[in-house]
């Protein structure tokens, strides 16, 4: 670990301590977020850097967004968060991008995503994070229909959504619109 960086050891201690507090060994994690055991190994002891494939797998596993994750790994949150700051995570097979705009912190309670859908796309995350309470879904522009726990909703821009854990959910763009949205986790 002596040539990683500040934000790299602190991310390893975190990855170990989340699998510790869960009460797994390196093999049932490796079963739970289909990672393999050797690679999990390298990222505790901070041998190599973790992709961002390799970190939603992680927090697929407990159960965490990406942000929630990085935050347990920064030191404290800053007042002002530059847009140029926030980078874009574009998922290569759906075009779905996600930028934290605000993202989690210590002592905050809410975190907001702002999210780009393509048009003609159906999302169903395979392991969506639940949050501690609420979620607010925000519409900025274009359509989307939002399927919570077997009830749909059409949205539009304006529109709000507002939720707790909902079961199962899927986001679907029609075929000439997409939809950018805000997510207001608290």
């Amino acid at each position: 670990m002596k040539n990683a960086t500040p934000l790299n050891r602190r991310l390893a201690g975190e990855i170990s301590a989340l699998r510790h507090k869960a009460g797994w060994s390196l093999d049932q994690l490796a079963a739970e977020c289909g990672v393999s055991r050797a690679t999990l190994s390298r990222l505790e002891k901070g041998e190599t850097s973790p992709s961002l494939d390799i970190l939603g797998q992680l927090c697929g596993a407990y159960g965490l967004s990406l942000s929630q994750l990085m935050l347990r790994a920064e030191d404290r949150f800053a007042a002002h968060v530059r847009g140029a700051d926030a980078p874009e995570i574009v998922d290569p097979n759906t075009g779905h991008a996600r930028r934290a705009v605000s993202p989690a912190a210590p002592g905050l309670r809410a975190e907001i995503v702002e999210c780009h859908l393509p048009p003609d796309t159906d999302l169903v995350p395979d392991n969506p994070p639940e949050p501690a309470g609420e979620t607010h879904l925000v519409m900025l522009d274009g359509a989307l229909t939002v399927t919570l726990g077997g009830e749909g909703f059409d949205l539009t821009g304006g529109d709000c959504l507002r939720y707790v854990p909902p079961g199962p959910l899927r986001l679907s763009t029609g075929a000439k619109r997409g939809a950018r949205y805000l997510l207001v986790q608290l």
